[in-house]
């Protein structure tokens, strides 16, 4: 099967440095997932943490799954940005069940969806996602004339990937088009070659992001979340868990929490305060994402230059 140009753009295009270093003897391990936000969130709490805190942190580059089994095996201390719905299964597990887990009382408000850019609305007619299991429809996103359409719907090591799939056969695109999954650089990268060309797109896309500051999106509509359409089988639970579940709705609301260790609580209750008090809003991470996507800044620089330019916000956490 010959690649599509949407396809071979995922290849071509290198992963985005996290700027991260192996994690050591460190009093505190902060764990740094796949997507920018992330990235300098994960770089401004531990740099805080040595010049406000005084505490040893360190950086460690993981898949989010990693990182919560890390934090529930005492490995691990921190993940910046634990997204929900997509982790509640985790989150009852080891904040539930296990007890090793806490998520922040500040959460920052967040949506998932499947989105096209204008000019592919306008061209196709595509209004709502359920257009995607008409072939007719489909056929504008075939790019290497095999019958079937291309769309990228994350990253593998993202939990939102899995879902996005259940989506895709609850809904009946399985069948038409081919889910692309790959490193969030990549697949921006090539929306904006299908921008700049002209060229149907359509993708999963999640906010807060830069990518509705830096082209004209469109969400495709859907109905709205209903929970009786909805039943993810734990993953954890069955290796079939995709197969067995169904989402033929659109995402319930979102939102995401910094998740740190329980054991925290006692041994460091200084940097459970700390990471307790940090309030984050969409637009920091539109502008954090931006910065690390757009502007080809390393996730280091970006939160060198957050935390030069919110000395205030800062002191309020570190009261």
């Amino acid at each position: 099967m010959r690649l599509s140009r949407y396809a071979c753009r995922f290849l071509a295009v290198a992963a985005l440095a996290a700027g991260t270093a192996p994690a050591g003897a460190a009093d505190v391990v902060v764990g740094v997932p796949h997507w920018p936000s992330a990235q300098v969130t994960a770089n401004i709490i531990a740099s805080l943490l040595t010049s406000e805190l005084g505490v040893e942190a360190e950086l460690e580059e993981r898949g989010t799954l990693g990182i919560l089994a890390g934090i529930d095996q005492g490995e691990m201390h921190i993940h910046p940005e634990v997204w929900l719905p997509n982790l509640n299964d985790a989150v009852d597990r080891y904040a539930g069940r296990n007890g090793t887990l806490r998520l922040s009382e500040n959460g920052v408000a967040a949506a998932q969806n499947v989105c096209v850019t204008a000019a592919t609305a306008q061209a196709t007619g595509i209004d709502e996602v359920s257009d995607l299991a008409d072939p007719a429809m489909a056929k504008h996103f075939d790019t290497n004339a095999d019958g079937k359409g291309e769309m990228w719907i994350g990253a593998p090591s993202w939990s939102s990937t899995g879902i996005e799939k259940v989506r895709a056969r609850s809904y009946g695109y399985d069948q038409t088009m081919t889910l692309l999954e790959g490193p969030e650089a990549v697949a921006m990268a090539a929306i904006d070659v299908a921008a700049a060309q002209g060229l149907p797109v359509v993708f999963y896309c999640y906010r807060p992001h830069h990518v509705f500051e830096l082209h004209d999106i469109r969400i495709l509509a859907e109905p709205a979340h209903d929970p009786a359409t909805w039943s993810l089988v734990s993953a954890s639970d069955d290796p079939s868990w995709q197969a067995k579940s169904k989402a033929g709705s659109a995402w319930d609301a979102s939102h995401y929490h910094i998740a740190y260790a329980a054991s925290l609580s006692d041994s460091h209750p200084q940097i459970a305060a700390f990471l307790e008090r940090i309030t984050l809003t969409p637009q920091d991470a539109t502008q954090m994402s931006y910065a690390v996507e757009v502007e080809r800044t390393e996730p280091a620089k970006v939160a060198e230059a957050w935390i030069a330019a919110n000395r205030k916000r800062i002191e309020e956490w570190t009261q």
